[in-house]
């Protein structure tokens, strides 16, 4: 069974890997809950049905992650998933978590999640380093990645039917490839159209309605008015050469794939700083070309949102429900 992991909210994801769990440790298994620490855990307690196996199952107390991205061919070895001495990825800023837990014998194995690739050399070393910073074997440590994860649900199909997985709950998603056409080609040629008018294209409505009508805060307004005005001119400019036709009508298609989606799944208590800030760090987990062209990316976003072709233009009703 092959899902679009990269495309679920990670309430989906959770949902998922806890009726997994219930497969292989037992019914008992726990859903994830947020802790005084802001880590989100899944437990077990008690005698594993089939985990490891069913002649020598775990017993004790069993706490499960699930670490869920939006990127795509995403890989456990990663630096910002497992990097030694890194102080920001994700599986060393767990150690002093899994080390308080064992300490107070409130964890005997260890199982982590994730939509990611895991090769074998690399679940030997996060394995190995787990072990020996937590006082905890090789043995009670268990990782699951992409590959594991869909022999296991070949093996329980009803898992996932059990997680209840309604493509309505999934998140705001987008495709970044159109867009990086656009980035790529206006970062080529940029230096082209940097003399046109000092004046930016007009906004179809005043700036601060629009903000007030889309839920952007003033902070958030001035923020991006003051680092990204001064290139909507150039982009402007950009756009409407003749010879970049092809590009407008990929810059057309980008914008109204991303207003259906926004109006489709922004939830009403979002503010529209959330929703930039989401279309942002989704584009550059998502695509490498993006990613190396932050500011331009950002300056792009920004432009389709004065411009009036991302966010309602005084009508804020229209905006109905972004999943986090």
């Amino acid at each position: 069974m092959r899902f679009a992991y990269e495309d679920m909210s990670d309430d989906q994801f959770e949902r998922l890997i806890v009726s997994l769990c219930q497969h292989l440790l037992g019914i008992a298994v726990v859903g994830f809950s947020k802790g005084p620490d802001g880590g989100r855990d899944a437990k077990f307690v008690g005698t594993a049905q089939i985990h490891p196996s069913t002649t020598a199952p775990w017993t004790g107390t069993v706490i499960v992650q699930a670490k869920h991205t939006n990127g795509v061919n995403k890989s456990f070895s990663e630096g910002d998933f497992f990097a030694l001495g890194s102080k920001h990825c994700v599986v060393l800023k767990e150690i002093p978590r899994i080390q308080a837990l064992s300490a107070a014998g409130k964890l005997n194995h260890y199982m982590l999640f994730a939509n990611r690739r895991l090769a074998a050399n690399a679940e030997s070393e996060i394995r190995a380093h787990i072990a020996s910073q937590c006082g905890i074997s090789e043995g009670s440590i268990f990782l699951c990645g992409v590959e594991k994860l869909e022999l296991l649900l070949r093996t329980f199909p009803e898992a996932a039917k059990n997680a209840d997985l309604d493509p309505i709950d999934a998140p705001l998603m987008v495709s970044p490839d159109e867009l990086a056409d656009v980035v790529v080609a206006l970062g080529s040629n940029r230096a082209a159209f940097q003399v046109v008018a000092d004046d930016p294209p007009t906004v179809r409505v005043a700036f601060d309605v629009k903000n007030a009508a889309n839920g952007m805060s003033a902070e958030y307004a001035f923020a991006q008015r003051r680092k990204y005005l001064k290139e909507t001119p150039i982009i402007h400019a950009f756009l409407s050469a003749p010879e970049n036709s092809e590009l407008l009508e990929t810059y057309e298609s980008v914008v109204d794939e991303f207003q259906l989606k926004i109006i489709a799944k922004r939830r009403n208590y979002q503010s529209f700083d959330e929703v930039m800030e989401y279309l942002t760090d989704l584009l550059f987990n998502r695509d490498p070309v993006l990613r190396a062209n932050k500011k331009l990316t950002r300056a792009m976003l920004f432009y389709m949102y004065w411009n009036c072709d991302i966010g309602g233009d005084g009508d804020a009703s229209a905006d109905q429900a972004l999943s986090s």
